[in-house]
């Protein structure tokens, strides 16, 4: 016998996941389209569609309605994780370093992490965009901001910026952030 396991011989590989049963199956989310948790982030509305619960925090995806004429966030990057940006309606200008790129609907943004980026809605009409970020801990980023906010007072740029470098993020002048 050679120690080389045959189609007979179950393997105890502990790099292979368990089968899934009916006492340890995984739990499967679907939001429907009046779901989700709003969150309001001046004239963008976003959805969270999945924070991270689901998915062992490998994952969030996020809506986000963009009204026309909206500036994006100041030029950044991240450490801790990749963004997408499907465009579903609209068209979303996002600017990486010194190139603009106008992406309409049916286009796909990656933006790993380190890449300086923003984006806007320069148009007309309101657009609207699903988000992923991976991990997922950038959702929680989205609720602080809110929070932030919420008192109607004006939000200093230090105080953005303490937020922004809890989630391993930077202003894209700034030194690249390490990993969260």
């Amino acid at each position: 016998m050679t120690g080389t396991p045959n189609a007979d011989t179950p393997t105890t590989d502990s790099a292979v996941p368990a089968v899934p049963t009916a006492t340890n199956a995984p739990t499967v989310s679907v939001v429907g389209p009046d779901e989700g948790e709003t969150v309001l982030l001046g004239t963008t509305r976003m959805r969270i569609l999945e924070d991270g619960g689901t998915t062992g925090h490998r994952l969030g995806i996020a809506e986000s309605v963009i009204a026309p004429h909206t500036p994006g966030p100041p030029q950044h990057r991240h450490a801790g994780h990749d963004e997408g940006f499907y465009i579903v309606s609209g068209s979303v200008r996002f600017t990486v370093g010194d190139e603009e790129h106008d992406a309409v609907a049916g286009s796909l943004v990656v933006v790993p992490p380190g890449a300086p980026h923003t984006f806007a809605n320069v148009r007309d009409e309101p657009a609207v965009m699903l988000s992923t970020f991976t991990p997922d801990p950038y959702v929680r980023y989205f609720r602080e901001l809110r929070d932030l906010h919420a008192d109607g007072g004006a939000v200093t740029p230090e105080a953005q910026l303490r937020l922004m470098r809890r989630y391993a993020t930077e202003p894209a002048g700034a030194p690249a952030p390490g990993p969260s």
